[in-house]
């Protein structure tokens, strides 16, 4: 049984870790986790840890971790099909039946009637050829045709038999078969249209481009399809390919349109744009409608494509012909959507391949309005470690054009210089605002604070933001532009990096989501861990405000505050206040680089209470190390 990931996804968000695990494992509530002795080995004292927030159980003692189906995987000893029907059952979301799949691609294809004898003679070459036609339809002579039969019939009862041919018994068709046909079909069209070919000319792709995006042409005539797939005009149907006027004539959805397969993330045909060749038809672009097969909402253009290329950086653009020019010159990983607005999906897709992403948009007032509401769709899925940028393109400008005008060096450049999303805010709100005065400051944070809220509760970045906003609109402290990537060259020869990890607590409270993990780690003689387990109680009740929430863990950490006051005077964090986003990467990854050092230094010291414990831990450092990778080659 294959479970798409969307129907695993929505099974772990209406599942509740808490309440499943508390149903095995005696659960206390310890600031913001839950924490019970470990199912999976033998401890007295509890060292099993439970994040409601996080959807995630880690076990500080045999490092033992995952979500909701690693736990009933682990605990019954079950397979992963098992455990996904027993959270089915549980969560009221129902999994695709192989059956239902199977069925659900498939139509019933149509016998093909065998022409009559007087047909089976050769037809003329040009079926358009009107006046031919004609002039064979008046020496036609029904009667003779009828008496020639006749004498067949009476002269050798099975020789009619003989000559026609016999009709099969069709099979069920596949719709992702039959779209595979129809896609090669508008491939062998393309060099009948002189003017589907001109319009590619003119746009500038090459015959290998033309190729590697498999580009066509539906010709004009209005039943093409059908004739091109007599036995199938069920599965055109279902596909939509196939409308029915009023009158109940059927026709063909695209016509005289250069065509684009639009391919699944598994490489499938599942749709076709259609693109006219005349920009005064309207509309000037048509797709498949959503089938069984095609779900506009859950595909981007080019993701197979750039998946296939391994891109790293990614580029949402406008439309079809905007991707297929970048890829021509050498720029993998632009998506486009299919004629529909970016919404979650499209966005959640992007964030699955990279946590940074980038977005194009025009400059002009559509651009903008279309900037705000990508904006408040985006910031809800704003996670801790991912990133979106804003790539305003001049008026008047896509892709295509921009490259052709500034070249793709420069190109590269103006991607490169995007504004990170806090910039973009702050120009965007800033724009209609006069911030000399303290009514047009006002007003901004007024705003911000709306927009913020639609942030994720328990991530770092809205508050990030928000004293960002408070720094640049003059409340406290500028903000420094220098901006050192790697924090580790930050460390004071006075102090060292459990210690710098204390200062940036003090200073950014709110980043302690990323080093939380580090609790599993470190020594318990500690002053790290010591000052971990305070924000562990506390982190749940720290004010929104930003330099509050300072004077709250000041407070809560006032037993060491000798300690607290030595290294806040030698170290210096002042790469973490550059910009939001560059705060909260550095977080990460510096959290990320302990957690590999600690784990390492674990396994050499080969203390382990049985062979799981060192097994999980092997995990666990295979993990954090594919995280240090991507952080590698992000950087």
């Amino acid at each position: 049984m294959a479970i798409p990931q969307h129907t695993i996804d929505q099974i772990l968000d209406r599942t509740d870790i808490v309440d499943l695990i508390g149903q095995r494992v005696k659960l206390k509530k310890t600031g913001r986790t839950y924490s019970g002795c470990c199912p999976f080995h033998q401890e007295k004292s509890p060292s099993f840890h439970v994040y409601r927030d996080k959807q995630y159980f880690h076990c500080f003692g045999c490092q033992a971790n995952g979500n909701a189906i690693r736990f009933l995987m682990d605990i019954d000893g079950r397979n992963f099909i098992d455990v996904m029907k027993d959270l089915s059952s549980r969560t009221g979301i129902e999994l695709p039946k192989d059956n239902n799949d199977s069925n659900r691609i498939k139509y019933k294809r149509e016998a093909v009637k065998p022409a009559p004898t007087a047909q089976l003679k050769e037809q003329p070459k040009s079926t358009t050829d009107q006046a031919q036609n004609a002039a064979l339809d008046a020496h036609f002579d029904p009667f003779a045709e009828f008496q020639a039969q006749e004498n067949d019939y009476y002269g050798d009862p099975f020789a009619s038999f003989e000559q026609m041919p016999m009709e099969e018994t069709p099979q069920d068709g596949n719709l992702f078969d039959l779209l595979e046909n129809i896609a090669q079909y508008y491939q062998r069209q393309l060099p009948q249209s002189a003017s589907a070919q001109q319009y590619f000319k003119q746009r500038g792709l090459s015959a290998e481009t033309i190729d590697y995006w498999r580009l066509g042409y539906a010709p004009e005539d209005w039943q093409h399809l059908e004739k091109a797939f007599p036995q199938d005009i069920e599965g055109l149907k279902l596909l939509g390919l196939i409308r029915t006027s009023d009158n109940g004539r059927d026709f063909d959805l695209l016509r005289d349109r250069v065509i684009f397969p639009i391919r699944d993330a598994k490489g499938r045909v599942v749709g076709f744009g259609g693109r006219a060749l005349n920009d005064e038809i309207k509309p000037k672009y048509i797709n498949s409608p959503d089938s069984e097969v095609f779900h506009k909402n859950q595909l981007l253009y080019g993701l197979y494509e750039g998946r296939k290329q391994k891109a790293q950086d990614w580029l949402m653009v406008e439309g079809y012909m905007d991707v297929i020019a970048l890829q021509q010159y050498g720029i993998s990983g632009a998506v486009a959507t299919l004629g529909t607005a970016s919404n979650t999906e499209h966005l959640n897709i992007l964030f699955k391949q990279n946590n940074r992403i980038t977005i194009a948009f025009d400059g002009d007032a559509a651009g903008q309005k279309a900037a705000r509401r990508t904006l408040e769709i985006a910031l809800p899925l704003l996670n801790d470690g991912r990133e979106l940028k804003f790539f305003v393109l001049p008026n008047d400008h896509d892709p295509d054009s921009l490259i052709r005008r500034e070249g793709i060096e420069n190109f590269h450049r103006l991607l490169q210089q995007a504004p990170l999303l806090s910039d973009f805010v702050f120009a965007h709100l800033t724009q209609n605002h006069d911030v000399t005065k303290p009514e047009g400051k006002s007003q901004v944070m007024g705003e911000l604070r709306q927009l913020t809220e639609l942030l994720p509760k328990q991530g770092s970045y809205r508050y990030l933001l928000q004293q960002f906003f408070r720094e640049k609109l003059g409340f406290s402290r500028k903000w420094q532009p220098q901006v050192n990537n790697d924090a580790s060259l930050s460390f004071s020869t006075k102090i060292d990096a459990e210690e710098y990890v204390i200062a940036i607590l003090m200073n950014h409270p709110y980043l302690y989501i990323h080093f939380e993990p580090l609790r599993a780690l470190i020594a318990q003689d500690q002053l790290l861990f010591k000052i971990l387990n305070i924000f562990n109680i506390i982190f749940d009740d720290l004010p929104d405000d930003t330099e509050l929430s300072q004077y709250y863990v000041l407070g809560a950490c006032a037993a060491y505050h000798h300690d607290l006051q030595n290294i806040l005077l030698h170290a210096n964090v002042s790469d973490y206040t550059s910009s939001p986003e560059q705060a909260d990467k550095l977080a990460e990854d510096f959290s990320i680089k302990l957690q590999y050092q600690c784990l390492q230094q674990k396994l050499k010291s080969k203390k382990f209470a049985s062979i799981a414990e060192m097994r999980n831990l092997k995990q666990k450092i295979y993990e954090i190390d594919k995280k240090r990778s991507l952080t590698l080659l992000e950087d």
